[in-house]
């Protein structure tokens, strides 16, 4: 059976669009378009499901279900109110709004929020004389409003929670990279899921853990328990169960190595939960060793993925000595590997004194980075280059 196809905006971090659209053309969407932060796709009940299953590198998936001008608080007001909310929520549904704007006079995205909530629940009054909840931190639709300008667009939330929260994180390590940008990072390198693969500062584990369902086509909605559309009035739980089995039967064994390193047992200690809640302790070899103490294990050569400490998590005296350190070890004890690193500390990544083959622009939550790559050659580049 054909189903309706409708406007998605799936929402990622900056510098991951074009990775995210190339997830989004493979699990079945149409009519790609990148966008800032996002991506637009055209899709059905069922590709929604599977997006949110399946892309390692969205962060919410957005379904778009009415659209309207509005110059003003009264038009806003009007235009929500027009649409038809009792074919989305029922009485005893809660719901919850955010609003983003940009070049509009309307200018407080809480006051939007605000006006879009009193448009709802005043349709329902009028009709039933009562009205949904509101319920901030866990609703049954969460309902976003984008206004470019007059043009204003009400999109219902499929996600619920961010997809970032994979749901295998017990608790939270020191600075923990997100597990989207960890996803992107490892498919933005070119990672052939076959190359043994090391983050020798690899805190409590993203990188790796995120490199392992890549590597073995684990969902990245593996984990995660509920979404955002289990909760909507049309949702079919056959379908989902049926996208669920397709998806999970193209789980395959581990191809390569992935091994971890840090000096902090601490953080050590925090992976090793994960990997025995995830089960991935099969799969993640952990030691603890500090960097420059580390040595390969595969002297054929390898890629290295790792997010090391930077002006954030360390005093300025002592970030331009440690990036020294890295590239010193890199050059000494990594030639024949290809090495990735991100930093938010552009004046530090200088002392690594190598030179980068490539370079892209990402952000680790508010940080500017670099993310960077180094190929670390046996010999000289010019004795590789002749053979």
């Amino acid at each position: 059976m054909n189903q309706k196809k409708f406007p998605l905006i799936i929402k990622t971090q900056a510098g991951l669009e074009e990775i995210l659209a190339g997830e989004i053309k493979q699990y079945g969407g149409h009519d790609v378009k990148t966008l800032r932060r996002a991506v637009k796709c055209m899709a059905d009940n069922n590709t929604m499901y599977k997006l949110n299953y399946c892309c390692r590198t969205a962060l919410r998936v957005l379904k778009e279900v009415h659209d309207f001008e509005a110059s003003d608080e009264e038009s806003l007001y009007q235009g929500v109110k027009e649409f038809d909310w009792f074919s989305l929520l029922d009485i005893s549904r809660s719901i919850a709004i955010n609003a983003t704007i940009s070049g509009s006079k309307m200018t407080h995205s809480h006051y939007v929020a605000l006006k879009t909530k009193d448009a709802i629940v005043d349709k329902f009054r009028e009709k039933f004389n009562k009205r949904p909840n509101v319920d901030l931190e866990n609703p049954d639709l969460r309902i976003h409003i984008h206004i470019t300008g007059t043009k204003c667009t009400v999109l219902t939330d499929s996600s619920g929670d961010s997809l970032h929260k994979r749901g295998y994180r017990i608790r939270q390590g020191e600075a923990p990279i997100n597990e989207v940008l960890a996803a992107g990072m490892i498919l933005l390198s070119g990672w052939d899921k076959k190359t043994n693969l090391l983050d020798p500062m690899c805190g409590s584990g993203t990188i790796l853990c995120e490199a392992n369902m890549i590597a073995r086509n684990i969902p990245s909605g593996y984990f995660k328990n509920l979404f955002g559309f289990m909760r909507w009035k049309d949702f079919d739980k056959e379908a989902w169960e049926k996208i669920k089995e397709e998806e999970n039967s193209n789980i395959q064994p581990l191809a390569c190595k992935l091994m971890g390193s840090d000096v902090s047992m601490r953080a050590l200690s925090l992976a090793e939960e994960i990997l025995e809640n995830t089960e991935f302790d099969t799969d993640i070899e952990l030691k603890q060793v500090s960097f420059e103490n580390s040595k390969p294990s595969d002297t054929e050569g390898g890629i290295i993925i790792s997010n090391p400490p930077y002006g954030e998590r360390m005093k300025k005296d002592d970030i331009r000595a440690f990036y020294k350190m890295i590239g010193d070890t890199l050059k000494t004890h990594y030639a024949g590997y290809e090495a990735w690193i991100i930093t938010s500390d552009s004046s530090a990544l200088k002392s690594v004194g190598l030179r980068t083959s490539r370079k892209i622009q990402l952000f680790n939550g508010p940080l500017e980075c670099r993310y960077v790559k180094y190929e670390l050659y046996k010999g000289s580049k010019k004795a590789k280059e002749i053979s």
